[in-house]
């Protein structure tokens, strides 16, 4: 899973939704896969990247796996662990990466998918010059909103009913 990038995003969202479809036309190469946040496949990906958030990160009203919690069962080496809770409504507020077995968060996400799509969507990576905490600003006004401006879906109409193309790059 370490070359593979896997977008996650908020698949209620209209605008999220349409960004998949996005990255699907401008990624010909096929290099990022999908998965709502809502997920169980999301879950898992975040708890193989040991993905554990800080309160900075976490939005509120946001339930995150963390790889940290004891099981409730011994587990030998050949079993796998059992999935965790997706993470769950009502505010779902931040696209993530997971790329190299790192989980990268709201502006610092889109960058770095910018950077992987073909030209011209690269020289959005000049924007890394702008202070995080002002881009993550930005972002978090965006996210707060987006709803009321762009409204909601049912997780993934947009994106898994489109194309077979679109289907085949969801985990």
């Amino acid at each position: 899973m370490n070359s593979t990038r896997i977008i996650l995003f908020d698949g209620q969202c209209n605008v999220c939704n349409t960004f998949v479809q996005f990255v699907v036309r401008r990624d010909p190469a096929g290099k990022f896969q999908f998965a709502p946040l809502q997920s169980e496949q999301a879950a898992r990906a975040l708890q193989a990247a040991a993905f554990k958030p800080t309160l900075s990160e976490q939005p509120s009203g946001v339930c995150v796996p963390t790889s940290s919690m004891p099981p409730t069962t011994p587990q030998t080496s050949s079993q796998t662990p059992p999935p965790t809770s997706p993470l769950t409504p009502p505010q779902l507020d931040s696209i993530m990466l997971i790329c190299q077995g790192k989980v990268l968060l709201r502006s610092d996400a889109v960058l770095a998918i910018a950077r992987g799509l073909r030209f011209p969507w690269p020289l959005l990576t000049v924007f890394c010059i702008v202070p995080r905490p002002i881009r993550d600003g930005a972002y978090r006004i965006f996210a707060r909103n987006r709803y009321r401006w762009f409204g909601q879906c049912i997780i993934g109409t947009h994106t898994t009913t489109s194309t077979s193309n679109i289907k085949s790059r969801f985990l």
